[in-house]
């Protein structure tokens, strides 16, 4: 299914320290098990400040954790080699090759598909085709969106 508005957060140099934490805190503590994959969109846009305080959240609360296999990725601008998130979690790092756009949009109208009966937020996007991905961006966390 499409990501819903709890699992995603896309960075921007404007994004706070309570905004990263709550997600990290929505991945690694008990009753995230239901399947969802919490992302981090654009990490390497954070300030310095930030990632930091990414990384203080995100271990503390790992070795605090009792959930062995949490989902939670964290994407990057492979180009960002001054990025604060990209040396931290150096470590965990993936590399993924390079596709498309065209590969892309197969793969996306192949496994991401609106299924019936979902969400509003997900309907409320819903075309012919059922097969749409949309960003909705507020200046304002968790208000509704």
């Amino acid at each position: 299914p499409l990501p819903s508005y709890d699992e995603v957060l896309v960075c921007t140099p404007n994004t706070e320290e309570e905004e990263v934490e709550l997600l990290v805190r929505r991945a690694l503590s008990p009753g995230s098990q239901d399947q969802k994959i919490y992302c981090l969109l654009g990490a390497d846009k954070l300030v310095y400040k930030v990632s930091e305080r990414l990384e203080f959240h995100f271990f503390r609360l790992v070795q605090s954790s009792s959930i062995p296999n949490y989902r939670f990725i964290i994407f990057c601008n492979a180009k960002a080699h001054n990025s604060y998130v990209i040396t931290a979690f150096d470590a965990y790092k993936v590399t993924f090759p390079c596709y498309s756009k065209t590969e892309i949009q197969d793969y996306l109208k192949t496994h991401l598909k609106v299924p019936t009966g979902t969400a509003p937020v997900a309907q409320a996007f819903e075309e012919p085709h059922q097969q749409n991905i949309k960003f909705v961006f507020s200046e304002r966390a968790g208000m509704g969106k």
